[in-house]
């Protein structure tokens, strides 16, 4: 099928690209509907419903919190990971001439 664009009108051109982007919205819910239905049969061939494995997925990746580093001697409550921006204690700390190893945990 060739549309020869140059031969249309303004409004002609605008009613296209309307169709054309309802029917790309009707294709990918049809083509997420198509794949939602093979990955519940890959799925239910190795026994499991496709929830289960989603739901196994998401608890694997996770993320933990790191462990903190650095602890401030003055009070101890304050901590800091070593990632990220460095907290004011521990630059109040390094101007001072305190050493980062001191701060170690």
């Amino acid at each position: 099928m060739t549309l020869d664009l140059n031969a249309m009108s303004r409004k002609e051109l605008l009613q296209l690209q309307i169709d054309v982007e309802k029917a790309l919205k009707d294709a990918e819910v049809r083509e997420r509907s198509e794949a939602l239905k093979a990955a519940q049969d890959a799925a239910a061939k190795f026994g499991f419903s496709l929830e289960e494995i989603a739901g196994a997925a998401r608890a694997t990746t996770k993320k933990n919190k790191a462990a903190p580093k650095y602890r401030n001697p003055e009070n101890p409550e304050e901590t800091w990971t070593g990632r990220g921006r460095k907290p004011h204690w521990v630059h109040a700390a390094l101007t001072s001439g305190v050493d980062i190893s001191d701060l170690e945990i």
